[in-house]
């Protein structure tokens, strides 16, 4: 592949996000098809394969597997996440966006949050500013009982002095 896709550095490699394969896919390939299968989605988990196919006929495919609760993302968008896996996995196969990992920047970043905290520090290399609707988020989650998974996510944000207060004092009550 001759053109250069858009990286983003995570754990000092560098990896090329879904939708930047998914761009160059339909940019380049507009007569592929990208198809996802629900292979098989609780309440709790799901599994999807994603595949190309070129005229009916399968060129490259890949599976991904979601849990629910496995990270703050997953408790509301774990189906979307499942796919959107699925097609950076399916893509990678078929060689779009491979040259440091197949894996999606996604399910990297999902592994990272899941290591203990301690090891999270150390991989974190810069923090986004919390918005606030990812602010308004946390105190949701907070108030549904997950104050845990809020307060692992607290450090990987920068964000105000009151906006930490205001979370620190919901998980404490």
């Amino acid at each position: 592949m001759a053109t250069k896709l858009k990286t983003i550095n995570i754990k000092g490699k560098q990896y090329v996000e879904v939708n930047e394969r998914l761009k160059y896919f339909r940019e380049n390939y507009p007569d592929y098809s990208l198809i996802t299968e629900v292979l098989q989605c609780t309440e709790e988990h799901c599994v999807m394969k994603a595949t190309i196919l070129n005229g009916g006929v399968e060129i490259a495919n890949g599976h991904a597997h979601e849990i629910k609760s496995a990270s703050f993302i997953n408790k509301t968008s774990f189906v979307e996440v499942c796919e959107t896996s699925a097609w950076g996995r399916a893509l990678a196969n078929f060689g779009i966006g491979i040259d440091a990992s197949v894996s999606s920047a996604q399910e990297v970043a999902t592994a990272i949050v899941n290591q203990s905290p301690t090891k999270q520090k150390k991989v974190v290399n810069e923090k986004k500013s919390l918005t606030s609707t990812q602010f308004d988020a946390m105190m949701k989650a907070i108030r549904d009982g997950e104050s845990l998974v809020v307060k692992q996510r607290m450090d990987s944000y920068s964000m105000t002095e009151d906006q930490r207060k205001l979370l620190t004092s919901e998980i404490e009550k």
